[in-house]
């Protein structure tokens, strides 16, 4: 039996501790706290038979706050490692249920760590180093037990290089921000539209061309603005792969590269035009979003791909390949005389079929070099490859569809884990690509679909967040856009998240923002700022305030001026009975400590009053629900953020009961156009009122065209009318049609405050 020793001294306290949180991320599995603490030492003495690598890291870690040695003889060494023994009453009947676990013991007179692995003893070192963190100043650790391993095997961070680049030193650091909270595997998006970031040694041309672009687009995707300057050429070669691989092993890091296939593929294509369905000619994307061109499943291009695979491989060692797989338009193959008699020749169903047809030969070969291929969750489109597993983004269905089909899931869905998405008021925050996750949203996810059984549940094999870089220009903003929700991802995929907790969390957050201040990590501070909820009242909204401080700080107005320390201070939710606009801050010592926010509200007869949808909201874009289109608030047109509802391929069908019969005359509400981001206007709107609820007659109709004309910004005058109901019924543009990008998709209405006047 292999054994370890490590020893600290100390001298032997009586004092009893109190049962307070330790300010751990992630929260251990259990902590039982015992008499007596261990006194921290000026000198740590290490045994010289301890893990070298794993203590290196130990070491380095507190090299400038404790001295260190080294030392033979056993009596003299203060902290016992030890790997558990291999007893079968002891030893976890799978290895991958052991490789992670760990527990500590911390006695007056010494540290005990046991074991079945080094990965095991690294994550106890890293819970150990924020237990010196919490109480170094101190100088001394209560005495306890912690016992402790994952709930989820798969525990990831992605990193798109490809629409922005970053270097090896900053890819080293955004490694070291996933051990420190014991995530384990790092996601590296390699390839795509914007460009080709891997040296293949066989196809030089990917780098001398794909790497580059003319030019990026800048600002939100509605301006349509582009800086005109050249990027790149921006490339990893084999030996910074290399590099990189090494560093994260060393760490306990799985790195899985990710290989866009069949689509996202411009950039390549670029340097390759003959793997295309057409002549070209073709550039690396300069703006964002899905193009028609994608590759062509002929022989060359399968050839080509094997070999771009086979050298990916030989510089990861990882499990799984990540082939990408999704948004994939068919626009091409549709057109494509060789695609078409594919299709024929396979007796393949059609483009989806032929997507299928795609993914599982390139599965075949990935398994045949001993490795398994992982993608996105189209790859479910056609039917699943064999061995394939599924990245499930689009939301929760395809994880639940593949662990259903025995096949493994890694959960992963834009509402919870998209890191690209707005944190905190889109007003106040950096341009983000959408959407609404705040740190709390990203702690309530459950990994663990309630659709599924306890064996299908086995299939999900873990959690990942996605950081898209389109929007990030820079590390800085990296690591803006991951802090602090990584925290968050850290605890679910730890499997110790507890929602109904979450105050208690976010004190522990704030206690970890002391050690991101040291590292100089450039977080967000969005918890600090005022957030406000719109909730339902007697006299229709109230608007109620809160903060992660002490809401005695708050201070607000109500006529849009500036709030100060001499503004209103905020006790109970604000009634909004008229269109005004409310701005708060938080203020301590008299000193302003907060962004300001602000919130102007529209009120009209709907505001407040009882909606129901006949069709719900996409998870992404459906931050409050069907209350989110009368709580008073106009969705900004430029920010896809909390304020709009987004459905996919769905009508939006709202009945509004304003309580009693109701006169009024005009009736407004906005749609969306970004086709970029497939998001069209509305085909048609029509407006009906009823008295019943049940009995409905249309009262105003208007087409596509005066949609267009109003630029999505709808005000209609139906008369005078006096009814209980209005329903409102916007129609989604359909399939997107071809020459648009995501052609052959379903287009997304985007909707919000549905008023009336």
């Amino acid at each position: 039996m292999l054994r370890f020793l490590l020893v600290f001294s100390v001298f032997i306290s009586n004092l009893i501790f109190s049962q307070t949180k330790l300010n751990v991320i992630p929260y251990p599995q259990k902590v039982e706290l015992s008499e007596g603490e261990f006194i921290i030492p000026e000198t740590f003495v290490l045994s010289e038979d301890l893990p070298k690598e794993e203590t290196k890291y130990f070491k380095e870690h507190f090299d400038k706050v404790f001295k260190f040695k080294y030392e033979k003889n056993q009596d003299k060494v203060h902290v016992v490692h030890s790997f558990y023994p291999p007893t079968l009453s002891h030893l976890p009947k799978k290895e991958e249920e052991r490789k992670e676990k760990y527990s500590i013991y911390i006695s007056p007179k010494r540290i005990t760590i046991n074991s079945y692995t080094k990965q095991g003893y690294f994550l106890a070192l890293q819970t150990l180093i924020q237990l010196f963190e919490q109480y170094k100043d101190s100088g001394k650790i209560p005495a306890m037990t912690i016992e402790d391993e994952p709930k989820f095997a798969w525990r990831g961070m992605h990193l798109d290089v490809c629409r922005h680049f970053f270097t090896i030193a900053e890819v080293k650091q955004y490694i070291d921000y996933l051990v420190m909270y014991k995530l384990n595997t790092f996601h590296w998006h390699l390839t795509d539209d914007q460009g080709w970031r891997i040296e293949i040694k066989k196809y030089p041309k990917l780098t001398q061309i794909g790497s580059k672009r003319k030019e990026s687009m800048i600002g939100a995707y509605v301006d349509n603005t582009f800086d005109g300057k050249p990027y790149g050429p921006y490339f990893y070669t084999q030996d910074q792969i290399k590099e990189v691989v090494k560093y994260a092993q060393e760490r306990h890091i799985t790195v899985v590269p990710e290989i866009e296939m069949p689509g996202h593929a411009l950039a390549a294509l670029t340097a390759y035009p003959e793997l295309a369905c057409t002549k070209g000619p073709f550039e690396p994307a300069t703006k964002w979003g899905v193009f028609d061109d994608v590759f062509c499943p002929k022989d060359e291009t399968f050839k080509f791909l094997e070999n771009v695979l086979s050298e990916v491989m030989a510089l990861f060692p990882s499990e799984y390949i990540h082939i990408g797989g999704d948004e994939c338009p068919k626009t091409r193959w549709k057109e494509c005389a060789h695609c078409q008699e594919l299709i024929k020749k396979n007796n393949l169903k059609d483009e989806h079929g032929l997507q299928s047809y795609f993914i599982q030969r390139i599965e075949k070969y990935v398994n045949s070099k001993g490795r398994k291929i992982i993608g996105w969750d189209e790859i479910l489109e056609g039917g699943l490859a064999p061995n394939a597993a599924v990245m499930s983004w689009t939301g929760i269905n395809g994880g639940i569809e593949a662990a259903k089909s025995g096949h493994f899931a890694v959960m992963t869905p834009g509402s919870y884990c998209y890191f690209d998405h707005y944190q905190g008021d889109p007003a106040t925050e950096p341009n983000a690509f959408g959407g609404f996750t705040p740190l709390d949203k990203v702690y309530s996810y459950d990994p663990i679909p309630a659709e599924l059984n306890a064996d299908q549940a086995k299939f999900i094999k873990g959690v990942q967040a996605n950081l898209w870089t389109e929007y990030i220009l820079d590390f800085k903003q990296v690591q803006y856009m991951i802090f602090p929700r990584l925290f968050a991802l850290s605890e679910v995929g730890w499997g110790t998240s507890d929602p109904k907790n979450y105050k208690e969390f976010e004190g522990r957050v704030i206690n970890q923002f002391k050690v991101l201040d040291k590292m100089g990590v450039n977080y967000a501070k969005s918890i600090y700022n005022i957030s406000g909820k719109v909730t339902t009242a007697a006299h229709g909204i109230s608007y109620e305030l809160s903060t992660s401080q002490n809401p005695n700080g708050i201070r607000y107005t109500l006529d849009g001026t500036e709030p100060t320390t001499n503004s209103q201070t905020y006790k109970n939710t604000i009634p909004v009975s008229k269109s005004s606009t409310i701005k708060s801050a938080y203020f301590e010592n008299g000193q302003l400590k907060s962004a300001v926010s602000s919130q102007a509200f529209t009120v009209s007869k709907t505001t407040g009053k009882k909606i129901t949808l006949v069709q719900q909201p996409n998870e992404n874009y459906s931050f409050g629900g069907a209350f989110t289109l009368i709580d008073g608030i106009i969705g900004n047109q430029r920010q896809l953020g909390k304020t709009w509802l987004g459905f996919q391929g769905k009508d939006v069908v709202a009945t509004i009961d304003f309580g009693q019969k109701t006169q009024f005359s005009e009736v407004y509400f906005n749609t969306l156009d970004n086709k970029g981001s497939w998001i069209h206007f509305a085909k048609s709107a029509q407006i009906f009122i009823s008295d019943d609820g049940t009995n409905f007659k249309m009262i105003k109709e208007i087409g596509k065209d005066e949609i267009l004309d109003a630029k999505g910004k709808i005000k209609l005058n139906v008369g005078n009318q006096n009814s209980k109901y209005i329903k409102v019924k916007i129609e989604n543009a359909g399939i997107i049609p071809a020459g648009n990008p995501g052609a052959d998709s379903k287009a997304w209405l985007f909707v919000d405050e549905i008023g009336v006047n």
